[in-house]
Protein backbone atom coordinates (compact mmCIF):
# COMPACT_ATOMS: atom_id res chain seq x y z
CA UNK A 1 0.00 0.00 0.00
CA UNK A 2 1.14 3.41 -0.55
CA UNK A 3 1.39 5.68 2.04
CA UNK A 4 0.98 8.74 -0.74
CA UNK A 5 -2.86 8.18 -1.98
CA UNK A 6 -5.91 10.79 -0.24
CA UNK A 7 -7.53 7.91 1.22
CA UNK A 8 -4.01 6.85 3.59
CA UNK A 9 -3.48 10.44 4.05
CA UNK A 10 -6.34 11.09 5.89
CA UNK A 11 -5.73 7.33 7.84
CA UNK A 12 -2.02 8.90 8.55
CA UNK A 13 -3.88 12.44 9.84
CA UNK A 14 -6.25 11.04 11.97
CA UNK A 15 -3.83 8.44 13.60
CA UNK A 16 -1.32 10.84 13.94
CA UNK A 17 -3.31 13.19 16.32
CA UNK A 18 -4.56 9.91 18.15
CA UNK A 19 -0.77 8.75 18.97
CA UNK A 20 -0.14 12.61 19.87
CA UNK A 21 -2.89 12.94 22.03
CA UNK A 22 -2.17 9.84 23.80
CA UNK A 23 1.33 10.51 24.30
CA UNK A 24 0.32 14.06 25.85
CA UNK A 25 -2.54 12.49 27.72
CA UNK A 26 0.57 10.08 29.46
CA UNK A 27 2.18 13.27 30.39
CA UNK A 28 5.47 12.27 28.66
CA UNK A 29 6.65 13.88 25.47
CA UNK A 30 10.18 13.09 23.42
CA UNK A 31 11.70 15.92 23.42
CA UNK A 32 11.38 17.08 27.68
CA UNK A 33 11.35 14.02 28.92
CA UNK A 34 7.78 13.64 31.22
CA UNK A 35 5.82 16.96 31.41
CA UNK A 36 4.58 15.50 34.88
CA UNK A 37 7.86 13.65 35.38
CA UNK A 38 9.16 14.58 39.26
CA UNK A 39 12.67 16.79 39.34
CA UNK A 40 14.80 14.12 41.38
CA UNK A 41 16.35 10.81 39.41
CA UNK A 42 15.59 7.47 40.30
CA UNK A 43 17.76 5.26 42.31
CA UNK A 44 20.78 3.92 40.36
CA UNK A 45 20.59 0.62 39.41
CA UNK A 46 23.90 -1.95 38.08
CA UNK A 47 24.49 -2.76 34.67
CA UNK A 48 22.33 -6.22 33.88
CA UNK A 49 25.65 -7.92 33.78
CA UNK A 50 26.54 -6.83 37.23
CA UNK A 51 23.18 -7.56 38.50
CA UNK A 52 22.40 -11.08 40.23
CA UNK A 53 18.92 -10.08 39.44
CA UNK A 54 19.35 -11.59 35.47
CA UNK A 55 20.83 -15.03 36.39
CA UNK A 56 19.73 -18.17 38.32
CA UNK A 57 21.43 -21.05 39.66
CA UNK A 58 18.70 -23.67 39.14
CA UNK A 59 18.25 -26.07 36.32
CA UNK A 60 16.05 -24.43 33.72
CA UNK A 61 15.46 -27.89 30.99
CA UNK A 62 12.81 -28.76 33.46
CA UNK A 63 11.52 -25.59 33.47
CA UNK A 64 8.34 -24.75 30.65
CA UNK A 65 8.96 -21.77 28.07
CA UNK A 66 8.23 -18.99 29.89
CA UNK A 67 8.33 -19.74 33.64
CA UNK A 68 9.16 -17.16 35.94
CA UNK A 69 11.77 -17.28 37.48
CA UNK A 70 11.56 -14.61 40.08
CA UNK A 71 10.30 -10.58 39.90
CA UNK A 72 10.77 -7.51 41.41
CA UNK A 73 9.59 -3.94 41.49
CA UNK A 74 11.54 -1.08 39.83
CA UNK A 75 11.11 2.40 39.16
CA UNK A 76 9.61 3.77 35.50
CA UNK A 77 11.58 6.72 34.47
CA UNK A 78 12.98 8.53 31.24
CA UNK A 79 16.79 9.86 30.94
CA UNK A 80 17.09 10.51 34.36
CA UNK A 81 13.86 11.61 35.41
CA UNK A 82 11.67 9.89 37.77
CA UNK A 83 7.72 9.45 37.10
CA UNK A 84 4.68 8.19 39.33
CA UNK A 85 4.97 4.69 37.96
CA UNK A 86 6.78 1.16 38.86
CA UNK A 87 7.45 -1.39 36.71
CA UNK A 88 7.49 -5.46 37.36
CA UNK A 89 10.44 -7.04 36.28
CA UNK A 90 10.31 -10.11 35.35
CA UNK A 91 13.17 -12.79 34.83
CA UNK A 92 12.08 -15.89 32.84
CA UNK A 93 13.13 -18.95 30.78
CA UNK A 94 12.98 -18.89 27.05
CA UNK A 95 15.00 -20.44 24.20
CA UNK A 96 17.56 -19.69 22.15
CA UNK A 97 18.54 -19.90 18.53
CA UNK A 98 19.56 -23.34 18.95
CA UNK A 99 16.79 -24.58 20.93
CA UNK A 100 18.45 -24.50 24.19
CA UNK A 101 17.18 -23.30 27.64
CA UNK A 102 18.22 -19.38 28.54
CA UNK A 103 16.74 -16.64 30.75
CA UNK A 104 15.99 -12.99 29.61
CA UNK A 105 14.06 -10.25 32.26
CA UNK A 106 10.73 -8.30 30.71
CA UNK A 107 9.37 -5.03 31.77
CA UNK A 108 5.79 -5.07 32.72
CA UNK A 109 3.91 -1.42 32.53
CA UNK A 110 0.58 -1.42 33.66
CA UNK A 111 -1.95 1.51 32.34
CA UNK A 112 -2.68 4.79 33.53
CA UNK A 113 -6.42 3.90 34.12
CA UNK A 114 -7.31 0.14 34.59
CA UNK A 115 -9.62 -1.14 32.14
CA UNK A 116 -10.39 -4.59 30.19
CA UNK A 117 -7.21 -6.50 30.13
CA UNK A 118 -5.18 -6.22 26.96
CA UNK A 119 -1.74 -6.07 26.11
CA UNK A 120 0.91 -4.82 23.56
CA UNK A 121 4.38 -6.59 23.63
CA UNK A 122 6.27 -3.41 22.52
CA UNK A 123 9.77 -4.07 21.11
CA UNK A 124 12.14 -1.14 21.51
CA UNK A 125 14.89 -0.88 19.03
CA UNK A 126 17.57 -1.07 21.78
CA UNK A 127 20.33 -2.48 19.29
CA UNK A 128 22.34 -3.23 21.50
CA UNK A 129 26.01 -5.30 21.70
CA UNK A 130 26.03 -3.61 25.61
CA UNK A 131 24.06 -3.99 28.94
CA UNK A 132 23.78 -0.48 29.27
CA UNK A 133 21.27 -0.30 26.59
CA UNK A 134 19.08 -3.12 27.90
CA UNK A 135 15.30 -1.72 27.88
CA UNK A 136 15.04 -3.36 31.29
CA UNK A 137 17.55 -0.55 32.25
CA UNK A 138 16.99 1.73 30.21
CA UNK A 139 13.33 2.14 31.37
CA UNK A 140 14.47 2.94 34.87
CA UNK A 141 16.13 6.16 33.90
CA UNK A 142 19.55 5.24 33.89
CA UNK A 143 21.39 3.54 30.86
CA UNK A 144 21.79 5.40 27.57
CA UNK A 145 19.04 4.95 24.82
CA UNK A 146 19.37 6.07 21.54
CA UNK A 147 17.21 8.77 20.30
CA UNK A 148 15.24 6.34 18.89
CA UNK A 149 14.46 4.91 22.58
CA UNK A 150 13.40 8.12 23.99
CA UNK A 151 10.74 8.44 20.98
CA UNK A 152 10.13 4.81 21.77
CA UNK A 153 9.08 5.67 25.82
CA UNK A 154 6.64 8.51 24.41
CA UNK A 155 4.59 5.70 22.27
CA UNK A 156 4.68 3.10 25.29
CA UNK A 157 3.32 5.91 27.21
CA UNK A 158 0.42 6.24 24.62
CA UNK A 159 -0.45 3.05 24.70
CA UNK A 160 -0.08 3.00 28.93
CA UNK A 161 -2.33 5.74 28.52
CA UNK A 162 -4.97 3.89 26.20
CA UNK A 163 -5.56 1.28 28.87
CA UNK A 164 -2.85 -0.91 27.36
CA UNK A 165 -0.56 -3.48 29.43
CA UNK A 166 3.08 -3.40 27.98
CA UNK A 167 5.44 -5.75 28.04
CA UNK A 168 8.54 -4.58 27.16
CA UNK A 169 11.36 -7.74 26.99
CA UNK A 170 14.89 -7.70 26.66
CA UNK A 171 14.39 -9.83 23.72
CA UNK A 172 18.26 -10.04 22.74
CA UNK A 173 18.91 -12.16 25.51
CA UNK A 174 22.09 -12.19 28.24
CA UNK A 175 24.31 -12.18 25.69
CA UNK A 176 23.14 -9.06 23.57
CA UNK A 177 22.29 -11.38 20.40
CA UNK A 178 21.42 -8.15 17.52
CA UNK A 179 19.45 -9.71 15.00
CA UNK A 180 18.98 -12.89 16.12
CA UNK A 181 15.74 -13.85 14.46
CA UNK A 182 14.18 -17.04 16.08
CA UNK A 183 15.44 -16.61 19.49
CA UNK A 184 14.07 -13.16 19.65
CA UNK A 185 10.55 -14.46 18.60
CA UNK A 186 10.51 -17.19 21.66
CA UNK A 187 12.02 -14.16 24.14
CA UNK A 188 8.57 -12.02 22.98
CA UNK A 189 6.29 -14.98 23.29
CA UNK A 190 7.64 -16.11 27.03
CA UNK A 191 7.77 -12.65 27.92
CA UNK A 192 3.73 -12.34 27.31
CA UNK A 193 3.43 -15.74 29.11
CA UNK A 194 5.81 -14.80 31.90
CA UNK A 195 3.29 -11.37 32.22
CA UNK A 196 0.31 -13.38 31.79
CA UNK A 197 1.11 -15.88 34.80
CA UNK A 198 2.44 -12.29 37.20
CA UNK A 199 -0.70 -10.73 36.46
CA UNK A 200 -3.21 -13.31 36.34
CA UNK A 201 -4.33 -13.37 33.20
CA UNK A 202 -5.53 -15.93 31.06
CA UNK A 203 -4.09 -17.50 27.72
CA UNK A 204 -7.22 -15.84 25.80
CA UNK A 205 -5.99 -11.98 26.61
CA UNK A 206 -5.67 -10.15 23.64
CA UNK A 207 -2.39 -9.44 22.75
CA UNK A 208 -0.63 -7.37 19.97
CA UNK A 209 2.86 -7.13 18.90
CA UNK A 210 4.92 -4.32 17.69
CA UNK A 211 8.35 -3.53 16.87
CA UNK A 212 10.01 -0.76 14.07
CA UNK A 213 13.89 -1.50 13.19
CA UNK A 214 15.78 -3.67 15.90
CA UNK A 215 12.35 -4.06 17.39
CA UNK A 216 10.90 -5.74 14.18
CA UNK A 217 12.70 -8.54 14.40
CA UNK A 218 10.86 -10.25 17.77
CA UNK A 219 7.82 -8.84 16.55
CA UNK A 220 8.32 -10.23 12.75
CA UNK A 221 9.74 -13.27 14.13
CA UNK A 222 7.46 -13.83 17.31
CA UNK A 223 4.41 -13.82 14.25
CA UNK A 224 6.33 -16.64 12.28
CA UNK A 225 7.09 -19.00 15.20
CA UNK A 226 4.23 -18.13 17.78
CA UNK A 227 1.86 -21.55 15.94
CA UNK A 228 3.84 -23.62 16.81
CA UNK A 229 5.59 -22.21 19.93
CA UNK A 230 2.91 -20.49 21.69
CA UNK A 231 -0.17 -21.41 20.07
CA UNK A 232 -2.15 -21.06 23.03
CA UNK A 233 -1.56 -16.98 22.86
CA UNK A 234 -4.34 -14.77 21.81
CA UNK A 235 -2.26 -12.72 19.05
CA UNK A 236 -4.66 -10.60 17.93
CA UNK A 237 -2.12 -8.94 14.96
CA UNK A 238 1.52 -7.82 14.80
CA UNK A 239 3.04 -4.42 13.27
CA UNK A 240 6.89 -4.41 12.10
CA UNK A 241 8.11 -1.46 10.04
CA UNK A 242 11.91 -0.84 8.85
CA UNK A 243 12.27 -4.78 9.05
CA UNK A 244 15.76 -6.56 7.94
CA UNK A 245 14.36 -9.09 5.92
CA UNK A 246 17.34 -10.49 4.52
CA UNK A 247 21.15 -9.56 5.97
CA UNK A 248 22.27 -10.59 2.40
CA UNK A 249 20.93 -7.46 1.05
CA UNK A 250 21.15 -4.78 3.51
CA UNK A 251 24.69 -5.80 3.71
CA UNK A 252 26.07 -4.32 0.54
CA UNK A 253 23.74 -1.73 0.74
CA UNK A 254 25.32 -0.47 3.82
CA UNK A 255 28.67 -0.76 2.93
CA UNK A 256 30.35 2.62 2.49
CA UNK A 257 27.46 4.22 3.86
CA UNK A 258 27.95 8.00 6.00
CA UNK A 259 25.38 7.13 8.19
CA UNK A 260 24.91 2.80 8.33
CA UNK A 261 28.47 1.24 8.05
CA UNK A 262 28.80 0.93 12.03
CA UNK A 263 26.41 -1.62 11.89
CA UNK A 264 28.38 -4.26 9.84
CA UNK A 265 30.91 -4.99 12.29
CA UNK A 266 28.19 -5.18 14.64
CA UNK A 267 26.21 -7.35 12.98
CA UNK A 268 29.60 -9.42 12.67
CA UNK A 269 29.64 -9.36 17.06
CA UNK A 270 26.09 -10.94 17.13
CA UNK A 271 26.83 -13.80 14.56
CA UNK A 272 30.37 -14.11 16.28
CA UNK A 273 27.93 -14.84 20.06
CA UNK A 274 25.08 -16.95 18.37
CA UNK A 275 26.94 -18.97 15.94
CA UNK A 276 30.49 -18.97 17.71
CA UNK A 277 32.66 -17.86 14.82
CA UNK A 278 36.08 -17.87 14.68
CA UNK A 279 36.67 -14.11 13.70
CA UNK A 280 40.33 -14.82 13.25
CA UNK A 281 40.00 -16.67 10.21
CA UNK A 282 38.11 -14.18 7.81
CA UNK A 283 39.03 -10.56 9.44
CA UNK A 284 41.08 -7.89 8.27
CA UNK A 285 43.33 -6.01 10.75
CA UNK A 286 41.13 -3.20 10.92
CA UNK A 287 37.77 -5.62 10.60
CA UNK A 288 39.01 -7.25 13.91
CA UNK A 289 39.74 -3.78 15.93
CA UNK A 290 36.53 -2.32 14.98
CA UNK A 291 34.90 -5.28 16.17
CA UNK A 292 36.37 -5.33 19.50
CA UNK A 293 35.31 -1.75 19.91
CA UNK A 294 31.48 -2.06 18.55
CA UNK A 295 31.54 -5.05 21.07
CA UNK A 296 30.17 -3.42 24.30
CA UNK A 297 28.49 -0.47 22.28
CA UNK A 298 24.53 0.34 21.44
CA UNK A 299 23.74 1.52 17.90
CA UNK A 300 23.51 4.90 18.52
CA UNK A 301 27.36 4.86 19.72
CA UNK A 302 28.70 2.79 16.41
CA UNK A 303 26.18 2.60 13.46
CA UNK A 304 27.41 6.27 12.27
CA UNK A 305 31.28 6.00 13.46
CA UNK A 306 32.53 4.53 10.54
CA UNK A 307 31.79 6.56 7.77
CA UNK A 308 32.69 5.25 4.48
CA UNK A 309 33.38 1.80 5.62
CA UNK A 310 33.29 -1.01 3.17
CA UNK A 311 32.40 -4.61 3.47
CA UNK A 312 35.88 -5.45 1.81
CA UNK A 313 37.75 -3.47 4.22
CA UNK A 314 36.07 -5.89 6.74
CA UNK A 315 37.76 -8.93 5.41
CA UNK A 316 41.13 -10.09 4.40
CA UNK A 317 42.36 -12.12 1.72
CA UNK A 318 41.32 -14.44 -0.02
CA UNK A 319 37.81 -12.76 0.96
CA UNK A 320 36.81 -9.87 -0.92
CA UNK A 321 33.44 -9.68 1.20
CA UNK A 322 31.67 -11.31 4.04
CA UNK A 323 29.81 -12.92 2.26
CA UNK A 324 32.17 -14.64 0.58
CA UNK A 325 33.23 -16.38 4.19
CA UNK A 326 30.40 -19.23 4.27
CA UNK A 327 30.34 -19.46 8.17
CA UNK A 328 28.54 -15.63 7.64
CA UNK A 329 26.34 -17.05 4.96
CA UNK A 330 25.18 -19.68 7.08
CA UNK A 331 24.13 -17.54 9.61
CA UNK A 332 22.61 -14.68 7.70
CA UNK A 333 20.54 -17.97 5.98
CA UNK A 334 19.30 -18.99 9.28
CA UNK A 335 17.90 -15.51 10.22
CA UNK A 336 16.29 -14.74 6.49
CA UNK A 337 12.80 -13.40 7.55
CA UNK A 338 9.61 -15.80 6.26
CA UNK A 339 11.38 -19.21 6.47
CA UNK A 340 10.51 -20.44 10.17
CA UNK A 341 7.07 -20.80 9.84
CA UNK A 342 3.89 -18.42 8.64
CA UNK A 343 2.15 -16.04 10.63
CA UNK A 344 -2.03 -16.69 11.49
CA UNK A 345 -2.59 -13.62 12.76
CA UNK A 346 -2.90 -10.14 10.50
CA UNK A 347 0.26 -8.32 10.08
CA UNK A 348 1.01 -4.82 9.47
CA UNK A 349 4.62 -4.91 7.24
CA UNK A 350 5.84 -1.07 6.65
CA UNK A 351 8.92 0.43 5.39
CA UNK A 352 10.76 3.74 3.66
CA UNK A 353 11.72 4.45 0.48
CA UNK A 354 13.90 7.05 0.43
CA UNK A 355 16.28 5.85 -2.76
CA UNK A 356 14.45 3.76 -4.99
CA UNK A 357 16.55 1.01 -2.78
CA UNK A 358 15.66 1.53 0.53
CA UNK A 359 14.89 3.60 3.34
CA UNK A 360 18.93 4.04 3.46
CA UNK A 361 19.53 0.78 5.86
CA UNK A 362 16.54 -1.43 4.96
CA UNK A 363 16.16 -2.65 1.37
CA UNK A 364 12.27 -2.15 0.45
CA UNK A 365 11.70 -4.52 -2.51
CA UNK A 366 12.48 -7.15 0.66
CA UNK A 367 9.64 -6.23 2.72
CA UNK A 368 7.50 -5.83 -0.43
CA UNK A 369 8.50 -9.39 -0.96
CA UNK A 370 7.81 -10.84 2.11
CA UNK A 371 4.61 -9.27 2.35
CA UNK A 372 3.91 -10.85 -1.44
CA UNK A 373 5.13 -14.02 0.03
CA UNK A 374 2.57 -14.13 3.08
CA UNK A 375 -0.54 -12.90 1.35
CA UNK A 376 0.31 -15.98 -1.33
CA UNK A 377 0.39 -17.82 1.61
CA UNK A 378 -2.93 -16.82 3.27
CA UNK A 379 -2.47 -14.09 5.69
CA UNK A 380 -4.20 -11.14 5.91
CA UNK A 381 -1.28 -8.33 5.07
CA UNK A 382 -1.01 -4.68 4.98
CA UNK A 383 1.82 -3.53 3.49
CA UNK A 384 2.64 0.26 3.62
CA UNK A 385 5.59 1.84 1.84
CA UNK A 386 6.30 5.91 2.83
CA UNK A 387 7.90 7.29 0.00
CA UNK A 388 10.98 9.91 0.13
CA UNK A 389 11.33 8.74 3.97
CA UNK A 390 14.83 7.04 5.53
CA UNK A 391 14.75 4.48 7.98
CA UNK A 392 14.29 7.21 11.01
CA UNK A 393 11.57 9.73 9.03
CA UNK A 394 9.50 6.68 8.87
CA UNK A 395 9.00 5.68 12.69
CA UNK A 396 6.52 8.38 13.40
CA UNK A 397 3.94 7.50 10.10
CA UNK A 398 4.54 3.60 11.08
CA UNK A 399 3.63 4.47 14.67
CA UNK A 400 0.24 6.13 13.30
CA UNK A 401 -0.94 3.70 11.04
CA UNK A 402 0.29 1.06 13.90
CA UNK A 403 -2.48 2.75 16.68
CA UNK A 404 -5.30 2.37 13.67
CA UNK A 405 -4.20 -1.22 13.01
CA UNK A 406 -4.32 -2.37 16.56
CA UNK A 407 -7.72 0.21 17.35
CA UNK A 408 -9.14 -2.59 14.92
CA UNK A 409 -7.50 -5.53 15.94
CA UNK A 410 -8.57 -4.85 19.37
CA UNK A 411 -12.03 -3.80 18.33
CA UNK A 412 -12.59 -7.26 16.76
CA UNK A 413 -13.33 -5.91 13.35
CA UNK A 414 -12.38 -8.00 10.10
CA UNK A 415 -8.81 -7.91 9.44
CA UNK A 416 -7.98 -5.85 6.31
CA UNK A 417 -5.18 -6.33 3.90
CA UNK A 418 -3.74 -4.67 0.41
CA UNK A 419 -2.72 -8.87 -0.86
CA UNK A 420 -4.79 -8.36 -3.96
CA UNK A 421 -2.21 -7.95 -7.18
CA UNK A 422 0.97 -8.96 -4.69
Amino acid sequence: MRWDNPTTNALRRGAATGVAALLLCAGVTTGAGAAAAQSAAPPTVPLPSADPFYTTDGPLEDRAPGSVLDTRTMPYGSLAHETPLTGTQILYRTTDQAGGATTTVATVLRPVVPGPAKLISYHMAYDALGAECDPSYTLTGDGAPSQAGTFEQGVIAGYLASGFTVVVPDYEGPDLEWTIGRQSGYAALDGIRAAENVLGLPPSTPVGLIGYSGGSVPTEWGAEVAPDYAPELNIVGAAAGGLPVNPTHNLPYVSGSSSWAGVIPALVVAYQRAYGLDTSTFLSDRGQQIVDTVSTQCINAFAASYPGLTDAQMVREPYASLLDVPAVVSAIDDNIMGTAGTPRVPMLLAVGDADGTGDSVMVTADVAGLAGDYCRRGVAVTYARYDRLAHGEAFLPFQAQTAQFFTERFAGLPPTSNCRGR
